[in-house]
């Protein structure tokens, strides 16, 4: 399916559908209630020992970037009850969808 518009995008992100609302506070800006894709992947990545992987769960999530256009390294989303910092940003190109932006987060 081909994203075409903003609404095409914004179906993706209806709380009942895929989308989980979330609490999302950039640096000196007050808090706002987003709608995001939230996942905890699974990455398991070899060292060159070849003995040994580093295993871990690393959670993100998927938002449309105009909820999140000056996000940062350092701001607070609550999902769930769940308090995260973000750690990454992808813009467009991380997630593969235009329009939307991938946060990469860690549990506080």
């Amino acid at each position: 399916m081909t994203i075409e518009t903003a609404t095409d995008l914004g179906d993706f992100f209806k709380t009942d559908d895929f989308a989980v609302a979330a609490t999302y506070t950039a640096a000196g800006e007050s808090a706002a209630t987003i709608n995001v894709l939230f996942d905890v992947p699974f990455d398991s990545v070899p060292l060159d020992t070849g003995e040994v992987n580093v295993e871990s769960n690393t959670p993100t999530c998927l938002c449309q970037t105009t909820d999140v256009s000056a996000a940062a390294h350092g701001d607070v989303i609550v999902i769930s009850s769940t308090t995260y910092h973000v750690v990454g940003v992808q813009a467009d190109s991380g997630s593969g969808y235009q329009g939307t932006t991938l946060l990469v987060l860690e549990e506080q």
